[in-house]
């Protein structure tokens, strides 16, 4: 056999290679695809792209239009570990959205149009490592049980957004964390927030950006940084009187005054009556001896 007649079936077998590969990866229209990875970045896309592999395992959709995820598409991608979706029009309502897609690890919602994250939004991501939510800047509530389900977090960025509290306990049952990032939010340091400045006192969470973790209000702390306004905080908190405090004191005051008053009167009232009786008692021992004489 001839040289050339050699590699003629090695050819065919490259060829025959080539359009399997072809036709296994079955890329979405304006987007690159290698093995396992869909990168759609930067497309001006405004919806989910469809056709994406079901094997993917890295999704890019960042700098897009999309506003809506779709939790049916992204069920069939049942081995991503990997997505990414920041730069894009995401926000409202996330409840069950991540249903279908368990195993993700890594998931970057950063600059988008989120408003609040419930225990809903990331409960059956039960393998997540790192979450990023920052730069949402009309994100204003993060339910206190959350993260409940998210035992493996690690980075956990809430950075730049339109949160004003958070509670101590969102974050403090999170057995692996060690990244938080909380700067250039407007945190309200008033006695409520004083438990969670305590627990960053004595957490051993890395803050990123601390220099920027400030109070944001009321006036007299603005700008100030956290944990530092903590001893601050802690002395007001536990010296100062508030409005209704001066009203429960009043309150108090007015009910012993008057509980005095009557306490004072039946005891006038028992002296009289006591009184009374005797004196009858002493006349009628009078009138019973002159009787008798």
């Amino acid at each position: 056999m001839s040289p050339s007649g050699r590699l003629q079936p090695l050819s065919l077998m490259f060829l025959l290679g080539m359009g399997m590969a072809s036709e296994r990866i079955n890329c979405p229209s304006r987007c690159s695809c290698q093995y396992l990875e869909v990168n759609c970045t930067g497309q001006q896309l405004q919806e989910f792209p469809v056709d994406i592999p079901l094997d993917t395992r890295q999704l890019i959709l960042a700098i897009n239009n999309v506003s809506y995820l779709p939790a049916v598409e992204l069920s069939f991608l049942a081995d991503l570990v990997y997505l990414d979706c920041s730069k894009n029009l995401l926000g409202d309502d996330l409840d069950f959205t991540f249903i279908g897609v368990a195993k993700l690890v890594y998931l970057d919602l950063s600059f988008n149009n989120l408003t609040q994250v419930t225990f809903s939004t990331f409960s059956h991501l039960l393998s997540l490592v790192v979450l990023k939510i920052s730069d949402n800047p009309n994100l204003v509530a993060i339910e206190k049980d959350a993260f409940a389900n998210n035992t493996w977090l690690r980075h956990l960025d809430v950075s730049r957004t339109g949160l004003t509290f958070l509670d101590t306990s969102t974050i403090r049952d999170l057995p692996n964390l060690r990244f938080l990032g909380l700067s250039d939010n407007l945190w309200h340091c008033n006695c409520s927030f004083l438990d969670f400045i305590t627990w960053m006192t004595e957490s051993n969470v890395h803050f990123p950006d601390a220099d920027n973790i400030t109070c944001y209000s009321p006036e007299g702390l603005r700008a100030l940084r956290i944990p530092a306004v903590g001893a601050q905080l802690h002395f007001s908190c536990l010296t100062q009187l508030y409005k209704q405090d001066y009203v429960f004191l009043c309150l108090v005051g007015f009910c012993i005054f008057l509980a005095g008053t009557m306490t004072a009167w039946l005891s006038g009232i028992c002296a009289v009556i006591y009184e009374v009786h005797a004196s009858k008692g002493e006349e009628e021992e009078e009138e019973e001896e002159e009787d008798t004489a």
